[in-house]
């Protein structure tokens, strides 16, 4: 069977790293608001970066891998 693991730690990221769901970074009266469900440019691009270099560490650099079946 094919490996899992990209797909699952791709989409709990994705769910994590979400602006405004869960974190925004930064806020807009802090640098860190919480479930605050508002987003803008540059969040999205914190989260865009801070997205890419955890999918490189868990991917990469430990190799995640989860076989189903």
């Amino acid at each position: 069977m094919g490996d899992w693991g990209p797909i699952f730690v791709s989409v709990v990221l994705f769910i994590l790293l979400t602006p405004g769901l869960l974190v925004q970074i930064p806020g807009r009266n802090k640098v860190i608001e919480f479930g605050n469900f508002h987003t803008s440019g540059l969040s999205i691009l914190v989260h865009a970066i801070l997205y890419f270099a955890l999918i490189c560490i868990f991917l990469l650099a430990i190799g995640v891998h989860v076989y189903w079946g």
